[in-house]
């Protein structure tokens, strides 16, 4: 289970990791954005992710902690892709400017990249006092996620670092 920020790079490390694992990749947006950007129903939401998680492994990113007890509950990992505000805002800058107006294929189809003032400033601009503190919490030691492995990644490099360690294994 990864989560972060917006800019985090949740998407990019996922299908890295699920591709190093051999393992199938659930993006939340997926699963919870409708075509036009509408938001999926709360028992809709609730009935794909447990469906997502039925699975014997995957990788799945993203926050939507309302879902985090179904995920939790299946999951054996979760990590924390903990990176500064600068970089993140500047890489959903540049995923707005290289795919505006396309459909993101960790989001699905109908859903065009755009720019979402709103989005910036209040997911992207306050993640850190919104939701960050939550992250944390889920993965202190004595945080819901205590029974399982916690990895707390806060740079560019910790990512590359933990992907490179995880090493290519057969599927």
């Amino acid at each position: 289970m990864v989560i972060g920020g917006p800019g985090a790079g949740k998407s990019t490390f996922a299908r890295a990791l699920g591709s190093r694992l051999g393992v199938p990749v659930v993006h939340m947006d997926t699963l919870f954005w409708e075509p036009g950007w509408v938001m999926a129903g709360e028992t809709d939401l609730r009935t794909r992710v447990a469906a997502a998680v039925a699975g014997d492994a995957w990788v799945m990113d993203g926050n939507y902690s309302r879902t985090w007890p179904i995920r939790l509950a299946r999951a054996d990992t979760v990590i924390f892709l903990d990176i500064a505000t600068p970089r993140r805002l500047w890489r959903v800058l540049g995923r707005i400017a290289a795919g505006y107006g396309r459909d993101r294929p960790d989001v699905g189809p109908g859903c065009p990249e755009k720019l979402d003032l709103d989005f910036i400033v209040n997911w992207v601009g306050r993640y850190r006092w919104r939701a960050r503190p939550k992250a944390l919490e889920l993965i202190a030691e004595a945080g819901p996620a205590g029974h399982l492995v916690r990895h707390h990644l806060t740079s560019p490099r910790a990512v590359a670092q933990f992907l490179k360690g995880q090493g290519r294994k057969a599927a």
